[in-house]
């Protein structure tokens, strides 16, 4: 077949037909039960996270993965220069400009795959999912060693020694040398996070490699004498999963103030997410005439054409982007986890108004593509969408996401995380 048909055509027909890969569920419960070290999440999981896991894989032509990488490495080339950050940190608060060298642990990289290439939908610092991702691409079962052998090219054996290195150099990228003796994993109420499993996940590699590792509530730290605590034990790196991307709330006073006093590592933080993950970035990048100004090479520019358009909402625009609104998705410049974001054919007039008013931006609407998945029988169409973890430009692991309906929702039967193989 593949003398036959160039691989974007063999990929589509592998997303459209191909039901002889699976999700071994037995296999995956092992694996998380044995590497996060507790024997009782599978059951939670089950239980209150049915849809997490895809049973069905998501094929991707290399061409498709390597125009991915090529826009990330652009992306990431463009907010080096002067005239980007100084645009970028102008519409961001003050805690932003604080930059102590980390780059940003588990940068995600979301795109929808097209008929003329991959278009990046938007970049998250706080990407979650990639300690499950790892373990999600090494239960998949085969229906014949051909099939094995030719598809599962995956690196996720690489991924454990990657983060670490990773997380190693996000605290060299501050303190010169050495390595943490004590991470925290923060979040708010973290175990009633839909992605607490990772958390333990994380917590083992790190007491594997012997670097002491807690999941602290972010409000449960302390800021005494230039340390921060959780307890009595003091913290030297911060694994950031809170989504108050300023640390502006009362409840992460604490760890506001260590890290604007640089008494402990965050990452990723403010100045990173201001960089990067702000949606009102999107307009600088896909902005080729700026781009141009700014002295970015040709094929840099190029490759940022996988960023769709995205202008900023004003009240000078609205009415132009009321009347096309048909061409547009609408997101709120600090909003994540597909919170608040629309349609644009699916806006009704008083939902626009709060969007005039509410500081977001419009991009053009790039469809996703689809992976038909089996379920009782059947054959069902569910949307796709692709995760790049990156740091420092370099891809760690690659994933998808399958759903229903305007966004990722992980409510989807058949949906949930699917590991990416690679034609």
């Amino acid at each position: 077949m593949n003398d036959v048909l160039p691989a974007s055509a063999v990929s589509d027909l592998l997303n459209r037909e191909c039901f002889c890969i699976t999700l071994d569920h037995d296999a995956l419960c092992r694996e998380v039960e044995r590497v996060a070290g507790d024997r009782e999440i599978c059951a939670s999981v089950a239980k209150e996270r049915p849809n997490l896991f895809s049973n069905a894989p998501v094929f991707l032509s290399e061409a498709v993965t390597h125009g991915m990488t090529r826009i990330v490495r652009a992306i990431e080339s463009v907010a080096e220069l002067p005239a980007y950050q100084q645009a970028s940190l102008a519409w961001a608060p003050p805690i932003a400009s604080k930059h102590f060298g980390p780059r940003g642990a588990f940068m995600g990289y979301d795109f929808h795959v097209s008929s003329d290439g991959p278009k990046l939908i938007e970049v998250n610092t706080n990407a979650g999912g990639a300690f499950l991702n790892a373990l999600l691409a090494k239960a998949q079962r085969a229906c014949c060693r051909e099939v094995e052998v030719g598809l599962m090219r995956s690196h996720v054996d690489e991924l454990e020694p990657a983060v670490l290195r990773m997380f190693e150099q996000e605290w060299i990228s501050q303190r010169g040398k050495g390595r943490p003796r004590r991470i925290a994993i923060v979040d708010d109420e973290p175990e009633a996070q839909y992605l607490y499993p990772e958390f333990l996940l994380a917590r083992q590699l790190f007491l594997r490699h012997s670097i002491d590792a807690v999941i602290a509530d972010a409000s449960a730290l302390t800021y005494v004498n230039g340390q921060l605590c959780l307890g009595e034990r003091t913290i030297d790196l911060v694994y950031n999963r809170v989504v108050d991307f300023s640390l502006d709330r009362p409840e992460h006073a604490a760890l506001r103030s260590a890290y604007m006093d640089g008494a402990v590592v965050v990452t990723p933080n403010p100045h990173v997410h201001a960089l990067l993950a702000d949606k009102r970035n999107l307009a600088l990048l896909s902005d080729r005439e700026r781009l141009r100004s700014w002295g970015v090479p040709a094929p840099i520019v190029q490759d940022l054409s996988g960023v769709p358009r995205t202008v900023l909402v004003t009240s000078d625009n609205a009415e132009q982007l009321w009347t096309t609104r048909k061409n547009w998705f609408f997101k709120p410049a600090s909003g994540y986890g597909s919170k608040a974001v629309y349609r644009g054919a699916k806006v009704t007039k008083g939902v626009w108004a709060q969007i005039v008013q509410s500081g977001y931006v419009a991009q053009e609407f790039a469809a996703p593509s689809e992976r038909i998945v089996r379920l009782g029988g059947s054959d069902e169409p569910r949307k796709m969408d692709v995760r790049l973890y990156v740091y420092d430009g370099q891809v760690l692991l690659m994933a998808a996401r399958l759903y229903q309906g305007q966004t990722t929702n992980f409510r989807t039967p058949g949906g949930g995380f699917a590991p990416v193989f690679i034609v």
